[in-house]
């Protein structure tokens, strides 16, 4: 198979604008297909396909697809780059209609800018089948032509790192346990000489005092892990590593503080920050990025048994400071704290978290943007610039000392694990709470729980999890590694 893009035209009603592969192919079969996309009634709107079958014995079927505006480059108001995101969603539209055909290979124009057509093609053919019978058929992107294969290449990279969060995130709770996520992505490491995993058991765990982590882990039978991963990338290994930081909690039930059961099963997913970030040094490794980076995640289950937090509980975390747990489903905050105090000690030159944290972001901006709350302007601005690239956005959040009154005034403990205002600015609470355990300059918290799950919303995924926002991490890091070198 074979998918094509197409521009709209500048005019209403005139002839529709070919890309440079377009004007090949329609050269190559004589103009039949111009003649035959302008007998097929008005102009290709964006995202809408048409498709031809038996124009080119190579080709036996053709999809074309709209691509909108030719020129369309970052959108202000949307704050993406409008041309890449058109291209993702027309090709993985385009794909999606070869897979229907039951074609196995697919060639895809690049359309100008190859990575944004290998992401929109590998990204929108990823689909969790692993354990049904009856999968769809598997489909090959490859790139049409040979001018672009080294942009392709890396966009079919950070494609494949978005699929690995997905996978991690949908597969089941009882597939991906703590010790089975660590060995996981342990496996996808193996090739490279310049990574070192570290599986830590709870004993261990238990050495560094983590004791905020340790008390949501033993109310589950699984044992917790902490999975701690070195890539060393920078031409001198001993330059200041970049620090992600996941919330592991590979199924949330709320503990005693229990969850109701309709979506719970959804929980699966609430391993999203590790999984993103775990991605992300994958997709690091995998395309050599020159810089040093250091992930890791506090890996557990949530579940309400009788060895479980309670309500009113005091616990310590590994920085000494105590903590009043009021709600054990505000269990992910616990994970991070220790997670946190432990990153301090690597002299990171940026801590960035991300999590599932919190349904107060989920009803802030829905699916939209990852919500960043941050101490450092100069991240921010990195973080934000790679988002327009992505198209995986991200929205800057207030971390006011407003929140850090509400954890700090606690009648039992230091800080208490929700803000005392119950769910008003849940989510600007949660990111307070983070702060007391937090003294590096640069650093940022992603609530990404808005943006776990993807129903219709973007166009290049289909339903299920995200794995957001895992390409804009890596963007984020290859900025940083790029700044590094000037």
């Amino acid at each position: 198979g074979l998918v094509l893009g197409v521009y709209s035209s500048e005019k209403d009603g005139g002839a529709a604008q070919f890309t440079s592969a377009g004007d090949a192919f329609n050269t190559l079969v004589s103009g039949k297909l111009r003649e035959l996309l302008s007998l097929c009634g008005p102009p290709l709107k964006k995202g809408k396909t048409r498709i031809f079958h038996g124009l080119h014995q190579d080709f036996p079927s053709v999809v074309v697809v709209g691509l909108g505006k030719k020129n369309a480059g970052v959108n202000d108001q949307e704050n993406w780059n409008e041309g890449k995101e058109n291209i993702r969603a027309a090709i993985a539209v385009g794909c999606r209609q070869i897979q229907d055909l039951e074609i196995p290979c697919v060639e895809v124009d690049p359309c100008g800018d190859a990575q944004s057509a290998a992401e929109g093609a590998v990204l929108g053919l990823h689909e969790y089948n692993e354990l049904k019978q009856k999968k769809k058929p598997i489909v090959t992107p490859q790139l049409h032509g040979s001018a672009e294969s080294e942009a392709w290449q890396k966009g079919v990279t950070y494609a494949e790192g978005q699929n690995l969060a997905r996978y991690l995130m949908e597969a089941p709770a009882n597939y991906i346990t703590p010790i089975k996520f660590a060995e996981h992505i342990e496996q996808k490491l193996r090739s490279f000489s310049n990574v070192k995993v570290h599986i830590r058991p709870e004993s261990w765990i238990t050495t560094e005092q983590m004791g905020a982590f340790l008390s949501v882990a033993k109310g589950s039978a699984e044992p917790p892990i902490f999975l701690e991963i070195h890539y060393l990338g920078a031409p001198n290994t001993n330059d200041s590593p970049l620090v992600f930081v996941g919330k592991g909690v590979t199924f949330d039930s709320g503990g005693i503080s229990l969850k109701p059961s309709s979506g719970m099963d959804a929980m699966r997913a609430d391993m999203g920050g590790a999984a993103t970030v775990c991605s992300a040094i994958v997709t690091a490794a995998a395309l050599n990025l020159p810089l040093n980076i250091i992930v890791l995640a506090p890996l557990c289950e949530n579940m309400p048994s009788g060895k479980a937090n309670k309500p009113g509980d005091v616990v310590r975390a590994k920085n000494g400071k105590t903590i009043q747990v009021d709600n054990t489903d505000a269990e992910g905050r616990l994970l991070l704290a220790d997670a946190l105090c432990y990153a301090h000690n690597f002299n990171a030159s940026a801590i960035v978290n991300a999590a599932t944290l919190t349904g107060a972001m989920d009803v802030a901006l829905g699916s939209a943007a990852t919500g960043v709350f941050t101490n450092s302007s100069w991240l921010w601005t990195h973080l934000y610039e790679a988002s327009i690239l992505t198209g995986d956005r991200v929205w800057r959040m207030p971390l006011f000392e407003h929140y850090t009154k509400q954890v700090t005034d606690c009648p039992l403990a230091d800080v208490s694990n929700i803000g005392k205002y119950s769910r008003a600015g849940g989510a600007c609470t949660a990111a307070a709470f983070l702060k007391e355990f937090v003294t590096a300059p640069h650093w940022a918290h992603l609530d990404i729980a808005g943006v776990m799950l993807n129903k219709d919303e973007v166009p290049y995924l289909r339903k299920g999890m995200a794995g957001r926002p895992t390409r804009t991490l890596v963007e984020f890091a290859a900025r940083l590694s790029q700044d590094s070198h000037n």
